[in-house]
């Protein structure tokens, strides 16, 4: 049986002291020009203080031009290291992980938000996107890199790199968007070609006591999970990376596709992880979810809606085996008690039936 409290440890020779790390959560309470704001720290510290033995930050962009939503902290400039420094410093004081997930939104960055027309691996005619020569490809790469690296001077212990939920490297993976026919299009190894060079030049730029993880998700936008099953395997086999991060939506649910009655979560728990951890995300809501997960070949949890009810979930669910998150739709006076600012608790209330509608 696996303890919650147990302590995990990572090939890059970090430590992690339980199996609950927070997801990186979209909320909109940063500064336009992607500074830190009083707003986010608040939300995020607390959560290093609630016991989340891993605090990792909502997706930042690692381009100007690749920004995603309004208020989305930034790392594409060395204007942001200080508030990512006053960050990482205050998560570490409470013993946990400071990760910050390297973001670029590609063709579902909005039009008003960035200057000039969105990228994409190609044309893309619904959403008004351009697709990356060559060289933009070479660029980007450089700027994930690039951004990893202002993380290490910042004092973060690591970073993730968010290829999935349909923003650029995900849309490089996919079959229907990505039309290239260069080097970083056509087959699964082209079309993963820009992750896995992004791995080699952070590891390489950064060093092998950084901690790297992959956020991946297996359906939805074009994703074909026998493919993202193939690149987990292969990502597994490199031994470049610390952790893969699968977004599951639903940790409990099958296939969409309805191609099998096996749980999409198997469908990773069986793959050699050749020392590579695994983290999944995805309704889990109680004590007794967790146990279920861990059950499984998975080695640490990732909480994202039970972290905004309850900023202590992993001290709530270590200490009481029966907790259970409170019921929604909660109160906003609630959410502000949990850290979250006006802007966040605005931005939550496009989840249906989440917050009290007054």
């Amino acid at each position: 049986m696996k303890a919650f409290n147990d302590v995990i440890r990572f090939k890059s020779g970090h430590k992690m002291k339980n199996r609950f790390m927070l997801a990186p959560l979209t909320n909109q309470q940063s500064n336009e020009d992607g500074t830190l704001s009083d707003k986010e720290f608040t939300w995020l510290t607390m959560r290093a203080k609630g016991g989340f033995g891993l605090v990792m930050t909502c997706a930042s962009h690692v381009s100007k031009n690749g920004k995603g939503f309004p208020g989305q902290l930034g790392i594409f400039s060395d204007i942001h290291i200080e508030g990512h420094r006053k960050l990482a410093t205050e998560i570490k004081k409470h013993a946990g992980l400071a990760v910050v997930q390297l973001h670029h939104a590609g063709m579902r960055s909005p039009k008003e938000l960035i200057s000039g027309f969105p990228l994409c691996p190609s044309d893309n005619e619904k959403h008004k996107a351009r697709g990356l020569t060559e060289i933009q490809v070479q660029q980007l790469i450089q700027d994930f890199i690039a951004a990893a690296q202002r993380a290490q001077e910042a004092g973060y212990d690591g970073v993730e790199i968010h290829g999935a939920h349909g923003y650029i490297l995900s849309q490089f993976l996919s079959q229907t968007i990505n039309q290239r026919t260069d080097q970083y299009g056509g087959n699964l190894e082209n079309r993963s070609r820009i992750i896995i060079e992004i791995i080699e030049g952070v590891r390489e730029t950064c060093g092998n006591n950084f901690l790297l993880g992959v956020r991946l998700s297996p359906e939805r936008f074009g994703m074909e999970l026998n493919e993202i099953q193939e690149l987990c395997q292969r990502l597994n086999d490199m031994n470049q990376i610390d952790f893969l991060d699968i977004s599951l939506w639903d940790s409990f649910k099958l296939p969409e596709d309805n191609s099998s009655d096996k749980l999409l979560l198997d469908y990773f728990t069986e793959l050699d992880l050749n020392n590579v951890r695994l983290t999944v995300a995805g309704n889990i809501r109680s004590s007794e979810d967790v146990r279920n997960i861990l059950s499984h070949k998975v080695d640490f949890v990732t909480i994202g809606r039970s972290a905004i009810l309850h900023h202590d979930f992993p001290k709530k669910a270590i200490s009481d085996k029966d907790f259970t998150t409170i019921p929604t739709p909660v109160s906003k006076n609630h959410l502000r008690k949990e850290g979250l600012s006006d802007v966040f608790i605005n931005y939550m209330t496009r989840w249906p039936d989440f917050v009290e509608i007054t």
